[in-house]
């Protein structure tokens, strides 16, 4: 043989490139995913060219398990404990939801139907969103949550109050009513759901909610504001100042009870009585200006027409943009000039109370 020849045909092994035949390369791939750890990658956004690699994965791994029992779900569950799920697996989002024994009731407003591969804390989730200022996305993830488990307190008061904050005001009121059927024996949900079923215009409502609410826990003066205000918008003013006057009782010092109270006075046309509770209302809550604009327009009704100065003066020097405040002021400034013992009785605002 020639030297020269046998020369030229050896290559040392390293210079020699190994390429890896596609039916190999087809089954290593799935199968190092696999080792990796499926259930870590199914939530993992992946490129679009791994993507079919993952599908075959899931596939082959589905094809080489056992067949496995249907997990058993447990009689009851409460509404403290998620009921189990099944075992995790890949599914499409936008597919349809199977079946489970604790799926929401079709219908469930508050429940955001998703499925995902494991078990996600979708309400650690929530709050740091919400720390982050993203509001939608920490209702979202509440929503999610409440598909996992329609009774969670936690989940429903955080949505109620986020979504308030948001302002989907339906979808907070529909958070707390849930939250007061779960828990049957606290007032505080249904306060809130009456609050802003009031704040809605809903009043006949909000009187309906704050009574049950009343049953619940009658020594809780938010009870009797709420109900007060729910009278109040209906003009039921009988039943206002009484609700607003169980609400002081209960708790003297309650300013925007007073407030709420010496206004329903104002809508009697009490003007005396109404000067009495604004003042100890504006004591109490001396940075907030539509009580001293209350209180202004008490005292200028009785004819004490540097009060109701003091007291617009108070309230503009406080929000500099109460409009209503400054009419009234310079209305008071020319009254006082032209006839000193002149009186014109104006329009007080709505209360403004938590």
């Amino acid at each position: 043989m020639n030297p020269k020849t046998r020369t030229r045909s050896r290559h040392p092994a390293s210079f020699r490139r190994f390429t890896v035949p596609p039916a190999l390369r087809k089954a290593l791939v799935p199968a190092a995913l696999a080792a990796l750890g499926l259930a870590a990658w199914e939530d993992v956004p992946l490129p679009r060219l791994l993507k079919p690699w993952l599908a075959h994965a899931v596939e082959a791994r589905s094809a080489q398990a056992p067949v496995a029992a249907a997990p058993t779900l447990p009689l009851e569950a409460t509404s403290h404990e998620p009921s189990l799920m099944a075992a995790p697996r890949l599914m499409d989002e936008a597919a349809p939801a199977e079946a489970r024994a604790d799926a929401p009731v079709p219908g469930d407003a508050l429940a955001l139907p998703h499925t995902h591969a494991r078990r996600v804390d979708h309400v650690a989730r929530a709050q740091g969103l919400r720390d982050l200022g993203d509001l939608s996305g920490a209702v979202t993830e509440l929503r999610r949550a409440l598909h996992d488990d329609p009774g969670a307190t936690d989940a429903l008061a955080q949505l109620g109050r986020t979504a308030r904050l948001a302002g989907d005001t339906k979808l907070a009121i529909a958070a707390y009513a849930r939250l007061g059927q779960v828990e049957a024996s606290d007032a505080g949900a249904l306060v809130q759901q009456a609050r802003l079923l009031v704040s809605e215009g809903r009043f006949a409502e909000g009187v309906h909610v704050g009574e049950e609410a009343l049953l619940r826990d009658p020594e809780d003066p938010e009870v009797y504001q709420v109900l007060g205000r729910a009278h109040l918008g209906a003009n039921e003013l009988a039943s206002a100042i009484l609700r607003f006057q169980q609400a002081v009782h209960l708790d003297p010092e309650h300013g925007h009870a007073l407030n709420n109270l010496g206004f329903a006075y104002l809508r009697a046309n009490d003007n005396a009585r109404a000067v009495e509770v604004l003042t100890q209302a504006a004591a109490l809550l001396p940075h907030v200006a539509y009580v001293q604009n209350n209180l202004g327009v008490a005292c200028e009704r009785l004819g004490r027409l540097e009060e109701a100065r003091a007291a617009y003066s108070a309230a503009t020097r406080l929000s500099p943009r109460y409009v209503q405040a400054r009419v009234n002021a310079e209305r008071v400034g020319r009254v006082a000039r032209a006839d000193p013992t002149g009186q014109v009785l104006p329009e007080p605002l709505p209360p403004v109370a938590p």
